[in-house]
């Protein structure tokens, strides 16, 4: 049973809030740090099935700010790659059980900060010319099934679009669009492997106040906030709560 009393409030809602501000204002990258974090409180399962309705009120609240300042091109061989990788991610979860969701959500958190350290480091270099086509597709695929099983689609959607030299804006828009359309995707077959109840819709309806001013501060964080003071809080949450979800899942 899902309890909404004062702890899950005190891990959901700042969860939650965090959530709508990456997907608002910084391109979606660290927003599966909410589905970490709630993967530690609650059921894996609970938890990606909680966090999806708020992510597409989110998706849909943001979608006006970045109105047609996408990539359409590059959106849509992320989109189209993207299906396949959602069925891959539902054929992969009803053959599983929680402590193998747990150990690939930890696993992505802190591959996800690794990644992000050796390209900061400058051990990952930029591509030098922009990926072709099929490369958008192939990260579509990654990034479809990266976010069935952990809401974390946005590394591998990134690893391609940075390769096209878009403009801020540009990229962060062309994230929403993707991320809107894969998360409509994700709701048929979280639906169909009986992911929601009546608990999580509860809980959801208690929550999308907080998705919603979560997205409103990301809109106004995108031109104000410094990527590289939020993105160091990110890769702390995830390092924490990657850690934690692997020794609950080998314990």
């Amino acid at each position: 049973m899902l309890e909404p009393d004062i702890g899950f409030f005190a891990v959901t809602i700042p969860a939650v809030i965090f959530a709508g501000i990456s997907k608002g204002g910084f391109g979606s990258g660290v927003a599966f740090a909410s589905a970490s974090i709630l993967a530690i409180y609650l059921d894996p399962g609970q938890a990606l099935a909680l966090m999806l309705p708020l992510l597409m009120l989110i998706d849909l609240a943001t979608l006006k700010p970045y109105w047609r300042r996408w990539s359409g091109p590059d959106a849509r061989l992320l989109i189209l790659g993207g299906l396949p990788g959602v069925a891959l991610g539902a054929l992969l979860y009803r053959a599983t059980d929680a402590d193998l969701l747990r150990l690939l959500i930890g696993g992505i958190s802190l591959a996800f900060v690794a990644w992000q350290m050796a390209r900061g480091r400058g051990w990952v270099r930029e591509f030098a010319s922009r990926l072709p086509p099929m490369a958008g597709l192939l990260a579509g695929t990654v990034a479809g099934f990266t976010s069935f099983v952990s809401h974390a689609g946005g590394p591998p959607a990134a690893v391609y679009l940075l390769s096209q030299r878009l403009g801020k804006t540009e990229f962060q828009a062309t994230t929403v669009l993707t991320f809107w359309a894969l998360n409509i995707a994700k709701f048929i077959p979280y639906a169909w492997l009986g992911m929601f109840t009546l608990d999580t819709a509860r809980a959801g309806l208690l929550l999308a106040p907080f998705a919603l001013l979560g997205a409103w501060l990301g809109v106004k964080a995108h031109h104000l906030v410094p990527e590289r003071a939020f993105f160091a809080l990110a890769h702390v949450m995830l390092t924490l709560t990657g850690v934690k979800l692997i020794w609950d899942a080998l314990g």
